[in-house]
């Protein structure tokens, strides 16, 4: 783990939102309502980008809008959890293996239970949104991501057990903006452009690194550090394998789905 350049940044951070702000007791409901909120202001923001800013929004069906505004809530979400997930695991020394305060599947503080919480409200409203319009939104598999997800974020958030864990698995949601993107070039008609097909490099190496190598990563830690994995409740112990055992096999299985799509738009280029 790297020493983060700015730890007084961090523990500021910290302590405004544990001292100021909220209680420990408060912090996981009022971190949850704050990120289904949020949903909220992003997907009335979206909506009104577009119509200014897009002519071919005017042109988009009831559903198409819906999922205009979804895209525009996941991509938000997934810079903020990513961002803040490569803090925690690369950066803070809250997960650092020479910090004496505990095993590291023990570890957590206000700041990560706050993040985590945010992140279960974009699961719940996503969710949400996803069964309300189901299948528009995405299938089955998206309802099956979502649900783990959501119910592994919200154990790591309530119990504070495996924490780091699960935002080495949230590290993932980088590549959420790239295939939003491809989604939006897709709609406004740039299917064929130089910025469809720039964008769909970046997907295939973020998938690759962020989804595939990184959760070979994370297996490795977990091996490292096995003796205090087996020390979680048999629940957390469970999430720990099971639900990035179940996301790494969809994103290899999406992974080559990517392969191919790019393949394919590489020939039409040549």
């Amino acid at each position: 783990m790297l020493v983060p350049p700015f730890p007084h940044i961090a523990g500021s951070a910290t302590d405004l939102v544990k001292s100021h702000l909220l209680s420990d007791a408060v912090i996981p409901y009022a971190s949850i309502v704050a990120g289904i909120l949020v949903c909220k202001v992003v997907y009335n923001f979206t909506q009104l980008f577009g119509a200014l800013y897009f002519k071919s929004y005017a042109g988009l069906n009831r559903v198409q809008r819906i999922e205009w505004s979804n895209r525009g809530i996941s991509t938000v979400h997934a810079l903020f959890i990513a961002a803040m997930s490569l803090y925690f695991v690369f950066w803070s020394d809250l997960y650092a293996d020479y910090q004496t305060n505990g095993f590291v599947t023990f570890r957590s503080s206000a700041l990560s239970t706050f993040t985590l919480g945010v992140s279960v409200g974009y699961f719940i409203a996503d969710l949400a949104m996803i069964m309300w319009l189901y299948p528009s939104l995405g299938g089955m598999e998206y309802v099956i991501h979502h649900s783990l997800s959501g119910i592994a974020v919200a154990y790591a958030m309530f119990s504070g057990e495996g924490q780091l864990y699960t935002f080495m698995v949230l590290i993932s949601e980088v590549t959420t903006p790239e295939i939003n993107m491809r989604w939006f070039l897709d709609t406004v008609g740039l299917k064929r452009s130089h910025a469809y097909l720039i964008n769909g490099i970046v997907i295939f190496f973020a998938w690759l690194v962020a989804r595939i190598l990184l959760f070979v990563y994370m297996f490795y830690h977990v091996y490292l550090h096995y003796d205090q994995v087996m020390q979680m409740h048999a629940f957390g112990f469970l999430l720990v394998f099971v639900v990035p055992s179940v996301l790494a096999a969809m994103n290899l299985m999406w992974f080559g789905k990517i392969l191919k799509g790019l393949k394919k738009t590489l020939a039409k280029k040549q």
